[in-house]
């Protein structure tokens, strides 16, 4: 089987911030995602971090959450995110899902993660395994 053909196995989720960038990992196997770490770097340091990351883990696809408004409604840090999608399709040649991202770091802290930003990428990888059985 191809790997165009083969489905999407493991997976990078992102929580895109301007200061900081969590990320986690997980399986569509076990449909559980992991915090990894958060990425405290910006411009070409974070791609670079990142790359290191998709080396170890060798993703199928990458995820990455979009904020909203409550209302659902777009807002500036929606668009940054959509960029950083772009970024990351056009650099890592992967495949790029998106998803809606509103309150995961609210529900990190409210779990009591160390890291926060990590924590949060694990509930819009979660999310994501809900979404796309």
């Amino acid at each position: 089987m191809s790997q165009a053909s083969a489905p999407l196995q493991s997976f990078l989720a992102f929580d895109f911030g301007t200061r900081r960038t969590g990320v986690a990992t997980g399986t569509r196997f076990t449909h559980m995602a992991q915090p990894l770490r958060t990425i405290a770097v910006d411009g070409e340091a974070r791609f670079q971090a990142i790359e290191k990351l998709i080396k170890e883990w060798q993703p199928d696809a990458l995820v990455i959450g979009l904020p909203r408004h409550p209302d659902g409604a777009e807002h500036e840090m929606t668009l940054r995110a959509r960029k950083f999608g772009r970024q990351l399709k056009s650099r890592f040649r992967l495949p790029v899902f998106e998803v809606d991202e509103r309150y995961t770091s609210v529900e990190a802290e409210s779990h009591g993660a160390r890291d926060v930003d990590a924590a949060a990428a694990a509930l819009i990888l979660d999310q994501y395994f809900r979404e796309n059985p």
